[in-house]
């Protein structure tokens, strides 16, 4: 309301008033003469008040108006069964929330969960050892004892497996052929040990709601405590068969990499003597690395490893049985409510894990807020259009939308999802996580793309409408 209109009612009554009103008149003139006479014009800040576009701001005011819908997009039959929740980390605020409360399949949205007890149980810095062990009443015999490494690679010297500066079974084997010739030992039998998760049982290795496509189509190697390059076929492919023998294979590439020295051993599985000595080891790259890499490619072998070894740190077997327990005690301290929470693997893969949509942002307003060393998920991120499993995403009509969008992918049979964080387009930072559930194909990721560039565009004025 301008000064100018604020005065006609008063300008009335001192009309018909008496001469004090008159002269209050008159005074009114003076000081209005003296000041130029004009009706002042509104600042920048008035002018954005009353704008239908006010100026982008990192939180709401009194003056935004939620008008931006993406009800259209999240009504798209390609996303199924939907459920969603978008939130401003700065206010607290739920802008946008369809079932955000009920658990669903989280596919590899999970991983977020996985990396976050890695980083809150065995800290960033964290490294696996490969050993290896001579039995001093069989001096002919020495056994390698896998550490729950998959990074650990046979690739040769000089080469690079999907893992980058991964351990080399090469440089073990020059170790162990140093020990060898310095205590002028032949070595005539190799004992594979792969019994750190429990045992290494079969219902260890591979949990039966996983689709035995995973290994054939090379998405996810058998869980066992020893393998090298994730089992992969083609070490230099993310995306490469694997077999039903992971240990054997680790044992016969080993034996390979020692050369004439081990040309006559033998290969058994079994377990390490309890009087065995080490004689050689190497250690992988920090744990921070492995985050890193799961989070951009989707790594479900390296996610199964770290919820292991997370496992055993608590004091649990390393099962597929205790992966919840562990990660539930990890994240204890974060105050995340995970009481209906149900998690299968350290993946995603199996369809009865259940999050809720609510539950991930509630992780992702601490991955935001760098607390703890969250800071590795948030920069293990894939971003749109950009890098990672988002690479190839974001492009075409939602190309606006790219470089703006950290996000963690996620897909199994009846299920996508995508959950991060984004800077949307008037500037505001916002939460969000998507899932499209049921009768889905992976038009259904089309449509999620859809879906978080509408959200993207609206901003701080998306409405739950």
């Amino acid at each position: 309301m301008s000064e100018a209109k604020a005065g006609f009612p008063y300008f009335k009554q001192v009309a018909i008033g008496s001469v004090s009103g008159l002269l209050a008149v008159i005074l009114l003139v003076v000081v209005f003469s003296l000041g130029g006479g004009s009706t002042p014009k509104p600042t920048n800040s008035q002018t954005s008040a009353a704008s239908d576009n006010p100026t982008p701001s990192s939180s709401p005011t009194a003056t935004d108006s939620r008008t931006c819908s993406v009800s259209t997009l999240a009504t798209d039959p390609l996303l199924g069964t939907f459920s969603g929740v978008v939130v401003n980390p700065a206010t607290k605020e739920v802008l946008f929330d369809r079932n955000s409360t009920v658990g669903v399949a989280p596919a590899s949205t999970l991983k977020l969960f996985t990396a976050a007890a890695a980083l809150q149980t065995l800290g960033p810095n964290y490294v696996v050892d490969t050993k290896v062990f001579s039995d001093p009443t069989n001096p002919g015999t020495i056994i390698l004892v896998g550490g729950g490494d998959p990074t650990l690679s046979a690739t040769a010297p000089g080469k690079q497996s999907v893992y980058a500066n991964a351990p080399k079974l090469s440089d073990l084997a020059i170790k162990v052929n140093l020990w060898a010739k310095a205590n002028n030992v032949t070595i005539n039998k190799i004992i594979l040990d792969s019994t750190l998760f429990a045992g290494g049982t079969q219902a260890s290795k591979w949990d039966p709601t996983w689709p035995a496509t995973e290994l054939t189509l090379g998405y996810q190697s058998q869980v066992t405590a020893l393998q090298v390059d994730g089992d992969r076929a083609n070490p230099y492919k993310e995306t490469s068969p694997r077999s039903l023998t992971p240990v054997m294979n680790a044992g016969r590439k080993f034996k390979a990499a020692l050369g004439s020295g081990a040309s006559g051993a033998t290969i058994v599985e079994g377990v390490n003597p309890t009087n065995a000595v080490q004689v050689a080891k190497v250690s992988s790259q920090t744990i921070d690395k492995w985050i890193k890499h799961m989070l951009l490619v989707s790594d479900n072998t390296e996610a199964e490893y770290l919820a292991r070894l997370v496992a055993l740190k608590l004091g649990y077997d390393g099962s597929l049985g205790s992966i919840q327990l562990a990660i539930k005690k990890s994240l204890a301290s974060t105050n995340i409510d995970l009481s209906k929470v149900i998690i299968k693997d350290g993946s995603g893969e199996s369809p009865s894990n259940s999050i809720a949509p609510t539950t991930e942002t509630d992780l992702l307003s601490l991955v935001l807020s760098g607390y703890g060393d969250f800071d590795v998920i948030n920069q293990g991120l894939p971003i749109s259009h950009e890098s990672g499993s988002l690479a190839s995403r974001f492009g075409g009509k939602n190309l606006d939308a790219a470089g703006k969008v950290r996000a963690k992918t996620g897909w199994i049979d009846h299920g996508y999802s995508l959950s991060g964080i984004m800077q949307a387009r008037d500037g505001t930072n916002l939460l969000f996580a998507v899932f499209a559930a049921g009768n889905v194909t992976d038009t259904a990721k089309d449509a999620i793309d859809n879906l978080v560039t509408g959200i993207y565009r609206c901003g701080n004025k998306l409405s739950n409408q």
